[in-house]
């Protein structure tokens, strides 16, 4: 099958700092797919690559089979992207903005009221139709970015930290929806530092640090990766997600971070 995603030698500078080094990646279709790595590892950069809003310095990305060079709008109309700063028309009603990005993806007029209704409905945001964006919650702020996000329907699904700020309740609510899509053959592509939900959702992991690619693989296979031997008669650990990042990344770190104290803490 055509990956979802590939990169080969996927690079970017940003003059004589170089944040993304190198990565060769393969996500595979239907695949919920966990982007992990420390802050400044070159989790953003590499998305926003990956989605058109930063010309790669060196490499090439395929999405679907598509150059995403060579075939921007085409790979665009295919994917849906959450990112970090959300880019949301504060001065519009939840449903006009929904109306305003279906007609961006060319979706007919009575097909976009009609999938803004649903995504209102589904997301809990249609009780208060008159409300602006900009007064809404971070959370519902979140839940009106995933809706814009997937309206169009996409094959791949793009998100970057969406559960950041989000109580439990919108947590839940977006969860659901992210594995009906999965459900339905869709791929998704998530970075975020809340590594239970990470471990909880994905199926398979990629973790980044100073720009490199330094794992990659099912849960499964990255456990083993790092799996410490068992004395005899004792089962053979097992590790959550967060032992197998601070194991992988941690000592990466630990000569960086000498340690220190707060005297006046006791």
């Amino acid at each position: 099958m055509t990956p979802a995603v590939s990169t080969v030698g996927l690079t970017r500078r940003f003059g004589d700092f170089t944040a993304v080094q190198d990565v060769n990646l393969t996500v595979a279709a239907g695949q919920f797919f966990g982007f992990l790595g420390p802050n400044g590892a070159g989790k953003s950069t590499t998305i926003k690559m990956l989605t058109g809003l930063l010309a790669p310095t060196s490499g090439t990305i395929e999405i679907l089979g598509l150059d995403a060079t060579a075939h921007p709008l085409e790979v665009k109309r295919q994917i849906g992207v959450v990112p970090e700063g959300l880019a949301l028309f504060g001065r519009l009603t939840g449903a006009e903005y929904l109306r305003f990005v279906g007609q961006m993806y060319g979706l007919d007029r009575a097909l976009t009221v009609r999938r803004t209704t649903e995504l209102l409905e589904f997301m809990g945001l249609a009780n208060e139709p008159k409300k602006l964006i900009t007064d809404y919650s971070h959370g519902m702020q979140k839940k009106i970015a995933l809706a814009a996000a997937v309206i169009h329907g996409p094959r791949i699904l793009f998100l970057d930290e969406p559960f950041e700020g989000v109580d439990a309740i919108a947590s839940g609510t977006l969860k659901a929806m992210l594995q009906g899509m999965i459900a339905r053959g869709a791929t998704i592509f998530l970075t975020s530092h809340v590594l239970e939900i990470v471990e909880r959702l994905c199926s398979h992991i990629a973790i980044i640090d100073h720009g490199r690619l330094i794992t990659h693989g099912s849960l499964e296979e990255l456990r083993a990766g790092v799996q410490t031997a068992a004395a005899p008669g004792e089962a053979p650990e097992h590790l959550t997600l967060e032992e197998i990042f601070i194991r992988v990344v941690g000592s990466r770190h630990a000569a960086d971070a000498p340690a220190r104290e707060l005297t006046w803490l006791g």
